[in-house]
């Protein structure tokens, strides 16, 4: 079966492979070339690169047997073109889910970066960005040297923190994935009084993140996910496996 896949995620890059192996031809989409090399020793002849919108989208659909939505879980409005696009084209569409992580107590939970900005205004002390370089503007309100902004090493990610005037020194331009350890490093070398992120789940680095603000002391303020329909890897797995029986 031909497949179009969405994604430059963990678990993406990881579906696509498994797919491979049951003889399924993979077309996988990302948005930047740093996704692109992220796919590793994947087709480089199957691999899509650039941010495609929903016309796009539309245009490339009639190749295919199906479309897999990979995509980052807050890739909102990505998810949105996907989903347009499938339906205008009578394209049979898949939605992969990453888990959802388990909240404390004593997490500040919002609904939004927007939300959280305005919390941490009622706040002091350094913050740990982790919301990736796109949400930087939602913190403009907020004084720049208490920001460490941490986002991908690309010049778009030191534009956007440039923009909100961020000290260079505050500007923490790197790759994950970060392990617990790390995470902790920088939350003591940076002095950070709270970590803004998202929930990636266990494949975004969320737990890791988790676990070293708690013993660390520094209080979580977590943007809530999106709610969405869709399926597990495994589930995607079984039933393509078994469609890929029938054509046997």
């Amino acid at each position: 079966m031909k497949i179009l896949l969405f994604g430059g995620t963990t678990e993406g890059r990881v579906l696509a492979q498994k797919l491979l192996a049951l003889g399924h031809a993979v077309t996988v989409s990302v948005a930047t070339a740093l996704g692109a090399e992220m796919l590793g020793d994947f087709p480089k002849d199957h691999i899509l690169t650039g941010r495609l919108e929903q016309p796009d989208i539309a245009r490339r659909l009639p190749d295919y047997a199906l479309c897999i939505d990979a995509t980052h879980p807050y890739a909102v409005e990505v998810t949105k073109n996907i989903q347009a696009a499938c339906e205008a084209t009578g394209t049979p569409l898949r939605r992969l889910l990453r888990q959802e992580s388990a909240t404390e107590a004593t997490w500040v939970t919002v609904e939004s970066t927007e939300q959280a900005a305005a919390f941490l205004q009622t706040t002091e002390g350094n913050i740990l960005l982790t919301t990736g370089a796109k949400e930087l503007p939602a913190f403009a309100s907020l004084d720049p040297t208490r920001l460490y902004p941490r986002v991908l090493p690309t010049h778009a990610a030191l534009d956007a923190c440039e923009a909100l005037g961020i000290p260079h020194k505050n500007i923490l331009a790197l790759q994950g994935p970060f392990t617990r350890e790390m995470n902790k490093a920088m939350l003591t070398q940076y002095n950070v009084k709270w970590l803004v992120t998202k929930d990636g789940g266990k494949a975004g680095g969320f737990t890791d993140k988790a676990d070293a603000a708690r013993e660390k002391h520094v209080p979580l303020v977590l943007i809530r996910r999106p709610q969405e329909d869709g399926q597990t890897m495994e589930e995607i797995l079984h039933e393509l496996g078994e469609e890929k029986g029938k054509c046997k």
